[in-house]
């Protein structure tokens, strides 16, 4: 008698089941299994998928546009300072938590480096490795790198820390000529490295995190045949 253990898992996929990403509904495939036609959810008509279509092609695109605008987000001012004391001051990202640790606010300085410096680094050394796990259909720590997914699409929204803190200073320092506060562009490209990154934790699939044990890897562009579905 063969164990719990040794009884293959069944899952949505092998059931030739669809889950739709809109309504919920959850659909059977039926009839002759013909490729050439798209399957739709019988309620609100939506492409039933079993993986996101190109759900890594996308993801790697906006992790490496993400990685390539990170070097210019930190080493570009900001925001630019003008006052009558002190004339016109431009600050990097760095440059204003040395600014704050040096004046004593060390306890702001500490939460704008974890937020601005540490959180962008890590969320993209994760995604590469979910990447690059997924791509492999590897099958290690596959409960983990679920656990990383949600972690790091929970905290990737707190990386906009600095532009709404300069957003503010816009708004409420406007005393031109005595005293302003200016965006610049290190502050669009820092902007463009959070929104791509949360982009990217959307596109890519964490079902491709469980892949099925068999030949080959997973294709993440999976496309189902055809049929009359049913609840």
């Amino acid at each position: 008698m063969s164990s719990p253990a040794d009884t293959p898992l069944q899952t949505g996929r092998s059931l030739g089941l669809y889950s739709c990403p809109t309504c919920g509904r959850v659909s059977r495939r039926t009839g002759p299994e013909v490729t050439s036609l798209q399957l739709n959810c019988p309620r609100c008509d939506t492409p039933l998928h079993h993986r996101k279509p190109h759900s890594l092609e996308h993801a790697w695109a906006l992790t490496i546009a993400a990685l390539l605008l990170y070097l210019p987000a930190n080493l570009l001012p900001v925001m630019t300072t003008v006052s009558i004391t002190t004339g016109s001051v431009s600050h990097t990202i760095l440059g204003g938590i040395h600014e704050l640790w040096t004046h004593g606010d060390w306890g702001l300085a500490v939460i704008v480096f974890v937020a601005s410096i540490g959180v962008p680094i890590v969320k993209l050394l994760a995604i590469l490795v979910l990447l690059v796990t997924a791509g492999r259909a590897s099958q290690w720590r596959s409960r983990e790198r679920t656990m990383l997914h949600r972690w790091i699409d929970a905290v990737g929204h707190w990386s906009m820390l600095d532009v709404f803190v300069v957003v503010l200073l816009v708004g409420m320092i406007n005393f031109a000529p005595l005293a302003g506060v200016r965006p610049e562009p290190g502050l669009l490209a820092f902007g463009a490295v959070v929104v791509l990154t949360i982009l990217a934790v959307e596109s890519f699939d964490p079902r491709l995190l469980w892949p099925e044990p068999g030949p080959g890897p997973v294709t993440p562009t999976d496309a189902p045949p055809a049929s009359a579905p049913h609840e």
